[in-house]
Formats: structure tokens, C-alpha cells, sequence
């Protein structure tokens, strides 16, 4: 099956939503902050990013990276909020794809690191430690991002 990955537009919104809370990775009705809203935000904030991956025009997955600066680590760190795969696809290539595009993308954003919050139980743990992520705290793993060439003068 081929794959194409992209960054989220305004329209997708609603199905990568759907998506997010067919796989829980939603907070239920009782959250201070309308989730469908702020995923419409992040898809036009600079300091965030939302990726897709889609097969013959079907959402097969999603996820979302926001940006917080960081003193200690000179410059900005990335998280990785959410990562869902659709049932039905090849959840490792899935998430393969949008923890590369996540982490491209961090890389361009000028970030440090990238933490994700995780568990040795997650459906995608492999997928995780194969891209360089190792446990820096519990339940957090961190991936270093390569540091952009000094512009000497």
C-alpha cells in the first residue's frame, strides 16, 4: 500500500478528531478545553505541527507535535502529544512515517530535543526506540535532534 504524508490542513480536522477519539487519545466531554477547537488552532500555529499519513485518500493516521522553549537545552524542545493509527493499516509503517515527519519537522522548527510520553506497553514502543528515543524520565523518552552547522563569518 502506497503512503502519503503531509502536514494537516483546516479541513482534515474533523476526521483526524474522529480518529483521536475512536483510539482514546482524546480527553472525554468533562475537559476544560474543547479538544476539536485546539486541534484547529495547532494547524495554524508556528509552534506546532500536525501530520498526516493517507492511503488511497483515507486517513490512516495522525500526529501532533507542539513546541515549548527550553533555557537548559538552548532552544526549543518538541513533544509529541499524540500518535494514532487507524485500524485497518500497517500500524508500525504508519507510525514510522509520522514520527520521521515529526521529527523533520522539529528539526526545522530549530528544536533541541523531542519528548514523547510513553509506556514499554505502547501499541508503537519499537516504532519509538527505532527512531532514537530512550527513557530521560519515567514514562518520558527523548530523541536528540542533530545541531544545524554553525554560520561562521
Amino acid at each position: 500500500m502506497e503512503y502519503l504524508v503531509r502536514q494537516a490542513r483546516i479541513t482534515d480536522v474533523d476526521r483526524l478528531y474522529a480518529l483521536c477519539a475512536e483510539r482514546g487519545a482524546v480527553p472525554d466531554g468533562d475537559s476544560p478545553m474543547d479538544a476539536i477547537g485546539l486541534l484547529r488552532q495547532l494547524v495554524y500555529l508556528p509552534n506546532a505541527s500536525v501530520a498526516l499519513v493517507e492511503a488511497n485518500r483515507q486517513l490512516a493516521g495522525g500526529a501532533v507535535l507542539g513546541l515549548r522553549p527550553s533555557v537548559r537545552t538552548g532552544g526549543f524542545v518538541a513533544t509529541i502529544d499524540v500518535l494514532v493509527v487507524a485500524n485497518g493499516y500497517d500500524g508500525e509503517k504508519v507510525a514510522d512515517l509520522l514520527i520521521e515527519e515529526l521529527l523533520l519537522s522539529a528539526k526545522r522548527k530549530g528544536c533541541t530535543a523531542v519528548e514523547v510520553m510513553l509506556t514499554p506497553e505502547d501499541e508503537h514502543f519499537a516504532s519509538w526506540q527505532g527512531h532514537g528515543f530512550v527513557k530521560a524520565a519515567p514514562h518520558t523518552y527523548a530523541a536528540p535532534i542533530a545541531a544545524r552547522a554553525r554560520i561562521g563569518r
